[in-house]
C-alpha cells in the first residue's frame, strides 16, 4: 500500500475511536449514570479531560491530516515533481507525533485514576477515595465502601478502561503513521512518482 493510502487508512481509523473517547469522558462527569449534586465530588481525573482533549480533541488535527494525504496533489516545486508530497508526508509525521502524546496523556490519566479508583460517597460519610494501590480491583468485596452516587466503582473502572485502550490503540497508529510518513518524506509516495525512486 503506498503511504498516502495508508495514512488515509489509519486516519479512518482514529476519528472513531476519538469520537468515543471524547464520549467516555463526557459520561465520566455522570458517575453511575446520574448527574451529581456537587461538581467538586467528582473524581479528579475527570477533569485532566483526557478523552475529550487527549484522545478526542488532539487526536482529530493528526486524523483530518493523515485522511488529506490520499487526495494531495504532487504539483512538486523547484522542478522535483515528488516534493510536495514528501513535505505533507513530513508534516503528517509531526501530527502523528502530537496524536502520540495526546493519547499518551489519556492513556496515563486512565491508568492513573483506574489505580486510584473513584471518589465516592464512603461509609465513613464523607467524599472521599476509599481505594489504595487498585485494591479493589481484585476484590469486588471493597465496592461497598461507596454507598453513592450508585454504582460509581463499574462505571469509572469501566469508562476508563475504555479511554485506557482507546490511548493504546492511538498511541499506535500514530507510531505507524510515524514511520510510515518517515517513508513517504524519504521515499515519496508510489501514486505520485514511484515509491524510492521507482516508477
Amino acid at each position: 500500500m503506498c503511504t498516502g493510502g495508508c495514512a488515509k487508512c489509519l486516519g479512518g481509523t482514529l476519528i472513531p475511536l476519538a469520537v468515543f473517547g471524547f464520549l467516555a469522558n463526557v459520561l465520566l462527569f455522570f458517575p453511575g449514570g446520574k448527574v451529581i449534586d456537587d461538581n467538586v465530588n467528582l473524581s479528579d481525573e475527570v477533569w485532566f479531560f483526557g478523552g475529550i482533549l487527549g484522545s478526542g480533541v488532539l487526536m482529530i488535527f493528526p486524523a483530518l491530516v493523515f485522511l488529506g494525504l490520499r487526495n494531495n496533489d504532487c504539483c512538486g516545486c523547484c522542478g522535483n515533481e515528488s516534493c510536495g508530497k514528501r513535505c505533507a508526508m513530513f508534516t503528517s509525521t509531526i501530527f502523528a507525533a502530537i496524536g502520540f502524546l495526546g493519547a499518551g496523556y489519556s492513556f496515563i490519566i486512565s491508568a492513573i485514576s483506574i489505580n486510584k479508583g473513584p471518589k465516592c460517597f464512603t461509609v465513613n460519610g464523607t467524599w472521599a477515595y476509599p481505594f489504595h494501590n487498585g485494591d479493589y480491583l481484585g476484590d469486588k468485596a471493597l465496592w461497598s465502601k461507596c454507598r453513592e452516587p450508585a454504582d460509581v466503582v463499574p462505571w469509572n473502572l469501566s469508562l476508563f478502561s475504555i479511554l485506557l485502550v482507546i490511548g493504546i490503540i492511538q498511541m499506535l497508529l500514530c507510531a505507524i503513521q510515524v514511520i510510515n510518513g518517515l517513508l513517504g518524506t524519504l521515499c515519496g509516495d508510489c501514486q505520485c512518482c514511484g515509491c524510492c525512486g521507482v516508477s
